[in-house]
């Protein structure tokens, strides 16, 4: 049987890279049901999973470094504090300490890794400030590189990530001091 496939398939002038995997993002594949500590938040999930399994590059005291399952960029890093808050405030002295300290950690490792020539650093905090997760505070830490924003995010609306992210990982968590 011959299925209509009406404006699929028409000849023009883009070339299309379908990443479909992209969607189980867009559905809300890993988000919490719920504010709670305890309502699928993957912060709070990700440390009781093996390094490799959790995509987690270090571990500290207060505060663990993972990769961004969705990343913006390869080697896009996420630092997360152990206890599921949502404000920045309301972190404690070790907490906030141990936080930059990754955070400082984080950049050396992805320029060693990865030569990075530049970074993009920040939270966001609510959801109204665009943070995909709000009840659990994280700090994006961002590689970037000369001419790395180039057609495909800005027109194609799609990354390009050069290496999975187990890889990136191990990468990483070799090249952590």
């Amino acid at each position: 049987m011959t299925w209509p496939q009406t404006g699929v398939g028409i000849p023009d002038a883009f070339a299309r890279l379908w990443m479909p995997h992209r969607m189980a993002y867009l559905k809300g594949e890993n988000k919490p049901t719920g504010s709670g500590e305890g309502e699928g938040c993957p912060f709070c999930r990700a440390p009781s999973l093996s390094d490799e399994e959790g995509l987690i590059v270090a571990r500290g005291r207060f505060v663990f470094t993972v990769l961004n399952l969705y990343p913006y960029n390869g080697g896009h890093i996420l630092v997360c504090p152990y206890r599921h808050v949502a404000d920045y405030t309301e972190l404690d002295a070790g907490e906030t300490a141990e936080l930059a300290d990754h955070t400082k950690r984080s950049i050396r490792a992805l320029r060693t890794a990865s030569n990075a020539q530049g970074f993009n650093v920040g939270m966001n905090l609510g959801g109204v400030a665009g943070a995909g997760i709000a009840a659990h505070l994280h700090q994006h830490v961002v590689p970037r590189w000369g001419g790395d924003t180039n057609f495909m995010p800005v027109v194609g609306q799609t990354r390009v990530l050069p290496e999975l992210l187990r890889d990136t990982r191990k990468l990483l968590a070799e090249a952590w001091d």
